[in-house]
């Protein structure tokens, strides 16, 4: 089980690692060794996650979420595979509490008096500044 937050749990069982050739370090073994890691997770169809949960993800991750709703994370950027895996879980994990944060939502709020006579002042102090450039050019 993979903790995302205290209240979700995701069985690893619903995760699928695929492990293929990458680019990155590692020199002559890339061409040889399949180190590049991809965790993919099938959101869609996730008995683990609420249906809240489930479009909100889906809303905040769509550009690393495929049309059949899988989202698809990798990682290439260890010599091994193990530490590929790792770093893989760990940004899984990373993206999944960022989607599932709520926004806070914003507070409007107005200028203050003293800050619209500030702007006012400084305006005016411009404005006597460009005046005074012109000259008589009769």
């Amino acid at each position: 089980m993979i903790e995302i937050t205290r209240s979700l749990h995701i069985p690893e069982s619903e995760l699928r690692m695929e492990c293929t050739r990458g680019t990155g370090p590692g020199g002559q073994n890339v061409n040889k060794v399949e180190t590049c890691v991809t965790l993919c997770f099938d959101v869609a169809h996730s008995m683990s996650l609420g249906e809240e949960q489930r479009d909100r993800i889906r809303e905040v991750l769509a550009s690393r979420i495929t049309s059949e709703g899988v989202l698809r994370v990798t990682s290439r950027k260890h010599r091994t595979q193990l530490a590929n895996r790792r770093a893989v879980q760990e940004r899984f994990v990373e993206l999944l509490r960022e989607a599932l944060t709520p926004t806070k939502k914003r507070r409007p709020t107005r200028a203050t008096k003293a800050s619209k006579e500030r702007r006012l002042k400084t305006k005016r102090q411009r404005g006597d500044i460009k005046k005074g450039r012109g000259g008589n050019w009769d």
